[in-house]
Formats: structure tokens, sequence, C-alpha cells
């Protein structure tokens, strides 16, 4: 493919004419809302902060020369996102704003100007300042009345947020109730809740051995974390908080910004160390200078420094403007960046047979962590031409011993930014993506699709478990604790008998304790008769294992912890899942159409099933692994219960409970939640709004109910 012309830096904003103007704002403001979206509701960013604080930098200075654009609607406007809708909705009694940025120091002296101008203050009259360490985590309101938290929300749009309460009871760092006395009677403290370094590495070593996705740095794992549905996840995942600011309050304890977090240590809440009052514009840039150093030493991310007024009267006074306080600015750091060279580019094959292209770099120092190893992304990244993932620059790519720019992404996960094409050796080599598996079987690699049917930019082995790559990481997934939970059987015990021999498929493990007289494990080197007896009783006590962890750790392409738990309950039984995997195996449209109709299950998943029953060879694999163990059946729906085992469908917009709300409801009375309608559909419950699946229940004859009418039949 020929390569494209490098392109061009966007035109200064100042040389835009409206027209222009006008054409960039609409495109900015369509990236700005998507990436929003990614960071505040997914917890999956698609862009450094640096690249967005850039994306946000020209919007505003656009708004700025053209403030007709500017429209209700406008980013400028909002703060964050909507609520991602899997939590009960807070409306703050006080909005959580966010803050202006700094990225120079002559930014600074403006906004330190600004203040002296609106507030009428001489030049030698001092101003105070709170300075502290912007943490780069989730931000949180706690509201507490007569002492007691009552509720936990995020910061959602600004306005409206989701209900964490349960979750955040589970941080130690959060108090119960405030210490103290004369604590107003209504006082919400608000903060951040973040994951350290260290606790973020370990929680990515877990998730690796259960098979489950990475998070991209610390502060996405603790919005995940804080998002989860079952607080006890959320107890298992060490999370901090950091208190220093606030929304409604009945009475102020304090009049300034720094009495005031020194209130909330007192209350029972940690608060950052490193907040310092300054009295200059030179000493708050000393003190940002000086953090910037500390920074890759600290065992949490930061991002800036935040100032703030310290006189809570000249706050008041001060206000807002948009969507930001004038009193407060965040001074962000640069983004963390290193040269070196790429001596090398391995291929990394996945459980799920997808291909990830590791650069091997000369060792550099990147914010006082040495990188040595830099994922590539896929075939397009290095080539330079986009694709539908990551992409380096448009006519850049990337050679073995190219000097390259890296950047530690979030802190943690580093990335090439760049190439020196000016430092590109003759010797440089072009990297050649592998046509075949680096395995010895050597299969085909195949382009994924997208959810559009387009070819996707990753590739991936199509050997699934006869590639010996992904076979030890599906015996991985298979013996870790959310699948069959073996204790004494970890990642490196099951890439030992592999390699051996001893244990090739799921099944094998089961047979250890009778072939045992021939292999002789107590007599291995890290055994003993101890620790081997120990390791089987482990095997024997997973004999047994219910439906929804079987499915889960047979490994299937998009079939997580979730997903398996909605098919568990929408079959019952082994037999009857399995039954419809080979009948879906078959293109069996009956068996395709019910599955379908299961709640949380569409194509992707179904293809997926019908891809790893497809396979002789994945069948063997169930056959002689379902030989060995018992798999107990799903909950049963309770029989007392008016809808218990009818299978109903929600649609439209529903006004006593969310969709969320309803399905657990209908669950939790035995009754088997759809996402779509079939003739197998019982009732179909229809709010305002309610499209073609209101159309497909009265083409099948589907009885359909208000929603009144559903809570009177389920007694509520």
């Amino acid at each position: 493919m020929a390569k494209t012309a490098k392109p061009k830096s966007p035109p200064d904003v100042a040389k835009l004419t409206k027209a222009q103007a006008k054409v960039e704002h609409m495109r900015l403001t369509l990236d700005i809302e998507r990436h929003d979206k990614a960071y505040y509701q997914d917890d999956a960013p698609k862009i450094s902060d640096a690249d967005y604080d850039a994306l946000r930098k020209r919007f505003n200075a656009i708004e700025e020369k053209f403030p007709e654009f500017v429209t209700g609607d406008s980013p400028s406007q909002k703060i964050g996102a909507a609520p991602s809708g899997k939590f009960k909705k807070v409306r703050h009694a006080v909005p959580m704003l966010s803050l202006d940025n700094a990225f120079a120091e002559a930014d600074v002296l403006d906004f330190v100007g600004r203040i002296r101008r609106f507030l009428k203050l001489g030049d030698d009259e001092r101003i105070d300042f709170s300075a502290e360490p912007k943490i780069d985590g989730l931000s949180m309101s706690l509201r507490y009345e007569n002492g007691e938290l009552v509720t936990a929300a995020t910061r959602g749009d600004g306005a409206e947020g989701e209900d964490v309460t349960a979750n955040i009871r589970t941080l130690k760092d959060v108090p119960q109730k405030l210490k103290g006395r004369n604590v107003p009677e209504i006082c919400e403290v608000r903060g951040e809740v973040y994951m350290t370094k260290q606790a973020f590495l370990a929680l990515n070593e877990r998730q690796k051995a259960a098979g489950e996705p990475i998070f991209a740095n610390p502060r996405n794992s603790a919005a995940g974390s804080l998002r989860q549905k079952d607080s006890s996840i959320t107890a298992s995942r060490p999370l901090g908080f950091f208190a220093y600011a606030w929304g409604q309050i009945s009475a102020m304890p304090e009049d300034t910004q720094s009495a005031m977090v020194g209130w909330f240590e007192r209350c029972g809440f940690r608060t950052n160390p490193l907040t310092k009052v300054c009295h200059s514009v030179e000493q708050l840039i000393a003190f940002h200078r000086k953090i910037e150093q500390q920074r890759a030493g600290l065992d949490y991310d930061i991002d800036g420094v935040v100032y703030k007024i310290d006189r809570l009267d000249w706050q008041e006074r001060l206000g807002f403007v948009s969507r930001t306080p004038r009193w407060a600015i965040a001074h962000k750091f640069p983004a963390e960046r290193a040269m070196t060279v790429l001596r090398d580019i391995e291929i990394q094959v996945g459980r799920t047979g997808s291909f990830t292209p590791v650069g091997k770099l000369e060792p550099v120092g990147v914010g006082g962590v040495i990188v040595q190893n830099v994922s590539l992304h896929n075939e397009d990244y290095i080539k330079g031409i986009g694709g539908d993932g990551e992409q380096l620059r448009e006519g850049r790519d990337i050679r073995i011993g190219d000097t390259v720019i890296i950047q530690r992404a979030g802190d943690v996960i580093p990335q090439v930014v760049d190439v020196v094409i000016d430092k590109r050796p003759k010797t440089a080599k072009e990297f050649h993506f592998p046509k075949k598996c680096p395995c010895p079987l050597h299969t085909d690699v195949v382009r994924e699709e997208t959810a559009a049917g387009e070819e996707s930019a990753r590739a991936r082995c199509s050997g699934e478990f006869a590639c010996p790559y992904q076979t030890i990481e599906h015996l991985k997934l298979f013996a870790s604790r959310r699948a069959f939970d073996i204790e004494g059987l970890g990642e490196k015990q099951i890439a030992y008998f592999y390699e051996q021999g001893w244990v090739k498929e799921p099944g094998d493990i089961f047979t250890l304790p009778a072939r045992n007289t021939k292999l002789k494990l107590e007599q291995i080197e890290g055994y003993g008769e101890t620790s081997v007896r120990n390791l089987f009783a482990a095997i024997e006590e997973r004999r047994k294992i219910s439906l929804e962890r079987f499915i889960f750790a047979l490994g299937m392409r998009h079939v997580g912890e979730t997903t398996a738990l909605a098919l568990a309950r929408g079959y019952g039984s082994w037999k009857a899942f399995h039954d419809a995997c080979l009948k879906v195996a078959k293109d069996d449209e009956e068996a395709m159409a019910e599955m379908d109709a299961l709640d949380q299950i569409g194509e992707t998943v179904i293809a997926s099933i019908k891809a790893y029953f497809s396979e002789s060879h994945n069948r063997g694999i169930v056959e002689r692994l379902t030989r060995e163990v018992t798999i107990v059946d799903a909950e049963k729906p309770k029989s007392n219960s008016a809808v218990a085992g009818k299978t109903v469908v929600f649609t439209g917009a529903l006004e006593k409970m969310t969709r969320d709300e309803a399905k657990a409801t209908a669950e939790r009375l035995g009754a088997k939640a759809a996402g779509s309608v079939s003739k197998k559909t019982d009732y179909v419950v229809a709010g305002p709004g309610a499209g073609s699946k209101l159309a497909e229940a009265k083409k099948h004859g589907v009885a359909v109910l208000t929603e009144d009418e559903w809570l009177a039949m389920i007694g509520q």
C-alpha cells in the first residue's frame, strides 16, 4: 500500500475563516464527546491526557474567537459525560465542576493576573493559594447527614452522577461516620478515588491469570473497580481516597481552603500530605517543579498540580465562569517521554489467538521506570497506515533499528508516539507480519472482523485449542479463580505440566491423580508428598462446578463471566445448553433465534459459540472433560412467582424503574429477561417510545403489558 503524505499541522485558529472554524468546531465537538464517553462512562480512554488537552485547548480557542458558536450543548458548557445507566442516578445538590488548565508558566501568571483584576487587588497585596497534586483518579462526592454516610456518587456530567454507595462503603479511607463534635447536619465531602501503581500491577497480573481484560492504567482500574454491580469485587481491590473539596454544607467549619483540608483529616479522611500553602506566583511554580520531580517516586498517578485561592470569601466573590471556577486552575505536567532504539519486534499469542507485536527496546528510563518492551498494537500500526485500532502517525512506519520516542500513556503503559526518521539507519529492517502462527502447527493467521463485518486491523491464529500458545492460556483460564478455581495449580504449574506433556487439555487435570503412579510428582523439585496431596485434594474438590463457571471455563471468545451467567440462566442445564450449541454449529435457525433472544446475547457471541462447537477438536475436549466433572444446573425459577419460568422482554422508556432494575426483578422472580422478541416470549412490557419490539410482539401474538400491569402482576 502506498504511503500517505505526512499530515500537515492544523492552521492557526487566528487564521481560520468563520466557515472553516464552524466546520472544525463541529468536528472537535464530536471528537471531544466521543472521548468524554470513553473516559467517564467506559473507563477506557482512547487517547492520552496530553492529546485530549490539546483538543480542548484548540476547541476553546475557536469558541473564544467565535463566541456565537457556543450553545448549551457545547462541550465547553458540559462536564464529563452523562451517567452510564448502570447505576441509579443521583442529582448533585451543588454541581461538581471541572477545572481550567494551565500548560505553561505564562498561563499561571495570567491566572493570577485575572484574579487581581477581578478582586481589584494591588500588585503588592499578598494572595495565598492552596496547592496540591492533581490525582488522576475518579472524582467522588460523599454525602453525610448527621455525621452518617448516606450517599456516594460519581461526578457523571457534573449535575448528575451514579450512586455507588455500596461500593464506596468498602473503602477503608472513607469513614462511615464523621469524627469530632459540631459536625454539620449536612456535609458533602469530595475527593478522588484512586489505586496505587503497585496495586494496579498486581491487579493486572490477577486479571491476566483469570483470562480477564487488563486495565490500561490505575485510573481505569480504579473506575472499573468502583463501577462493579457486586460490591464484594470492589472490596477485593485496594482503592484509596483523598479528600480535598466539598459540595453542600449546612455550616462551614473553617474559612480557608487549607483549613478545610485539615478539618477533613480530623473527621477521619485521608488528605494528601504534599498539599502546601503558597504566597506568590514564584512559590506556585517552584512547588510545581518540585512535585514534577517527585512524580515518578509517588505510588499513585498525578498529572499536574491544582492551585486554589485559599480564602473562601474570595472564592465566593470570584465565582464561576461556564463549567469552571475562576478561583482554581490545574497546572498540567507535560507527557513523560524518552528516546531509545527499537532492537526487535516479537509476536505474542494470547488466549484467544490474538497477535500482539511487542517492540523490544534498548532499556530507557521514563518517569523513574525502566522500559524495555512496548506494545505495537497491530500490523497497520507498524506500517503507519491507520486501521480501526491505534494509530501512530499516517505515513510513519516503524522499522527494526529505528530511533523511537516513547511515552508512558497514563504514566504506566508505554507506547511509541513517533519515529525519528532523521536517525533511521540504512540497516533498519521492515517488519513483515507473519502469515502463519509461530506455533509448531504453523496454522493460518486471519484478520478479525469488526462489528460491521469489515476486516479489522487485529490478527489472530486460527488454530484455537490446537495451537500450543493458546492451549496454555486456555488451561490457565480454566484453572483460574473465576473458573474452576483449582488451588495450587497456577500459571507456572500449568506451563510446566503442559511442557512435560502431562496436561494437554482440561480433562487431563482430573486424571492426574490416577496417572501419578507413573508421573511421581512428589519426586519433582519444588514438590513433595504434602504439596502433591494438597493439589490432588484441590482437584477432587472441583469435580463439581456450577453451569455458569463451566461455560466461562471453556474459554470461548467473547464469552466472559457475565455472558456465561446469562447463558446458564437462559438454558438452565448443561444438556440444554450443549444441545443448543451443537444445533447452532449446524446453522439451526430456530436454535440461533432462541439464543439470540436471551438478554445480553447477540450475533458476536453466537458466532463465537458456533465457531467453537463447529471444530471437532473442541467438541472432543468438551466430551472428555464432561466425563470427569459434574455440572450443577443453574438456579431454578421460584415456583411461587406468577412469572416463574416465563420469558419477558422490556422495551420503551420505563418510568418507575430502570431497565436494569426491571430485568433484575424479573430474574429474581424466576422469569427469563430476554433482549429480543420471539414466538417463545410470554410477555412484552412496553413503555412510552416502544418500537420494533412492540411490532414483533403483535406479529407473534405475544401478550403486551404496560409497566403498571407488569408491577401488578408481580405484586409490586
